[in-house]
């Protein structure tokens, strides 16, 4: 299956010169699961990372990268976000903070940048898989390298 369309986050990595891949997969409107993407993409579900955004009590909006089969460890977010407490932002208000919708919102190419964390896990990898900013495509890419690129901190925040 082809993806007819360059997303923003496609866009953004080609002019950055990063090297990437994008896989396509047929979405499943009945499981927008990011295990159900790696086993469509035939990619180890350890290496499949979703991204998820919260808020801050002190910092506001903050961006969490997490392998697909794991849950995003609030406290520890907290912790090394420099907040005292984070929740998940209510589904509804992703589009219009981010400009993504569930099941397709990329680390790369929001609205506007938010402070972003990776789980330490990413950098086991020659690549990790996120979204591609659309349902149906994720890009391939060297864990370093996009969070170098998207000026991202690293920390032990998935359980």
């Amino acid at each position: 299956m082809s993806h007819p369309v360059k997303t923003n986050a496609m866009r953004m990595l080609e002019s950055a010169g990063l090297a990437f891949r994008v896989v396509t997969y047929e979405v499943d409107e009945e499981d927008l699961s990011g295990v159900h993407v790696a086993q469509s993409c035939n990619l180890p579900v350890e290496q499949v990372f979703k991204t998820l955004v919260t808020h801050g009590d002190k910092t506001g909006h903050l961006v969490a990268v997490i392998p697909v089969e794991t849950e995003l460890d609030l406290k520890a977010l907290a912790a090394v976000s420099g907040n005292k407490k984070v929740d998940m932002i209510p589904v509804k208000d992703l589009l219009p903070l981010t400009g993504y919708i569930r099941g397709g919102c990329s680390p790369i190419g929001m609205k506007k940048p938010f402070p972003t964390f990776f789980d330490e896990t990413a950098l086991l990898f020659d690549w990790i898989s996120v979204s591609a900013g659309v349902r149906g495509a994720q890009i391939l890419i060297e864990p370093q390298e996009l969070i170098d690129y998207s000026g991202a901190e690293i920390g032990d925040i998935a359980r």
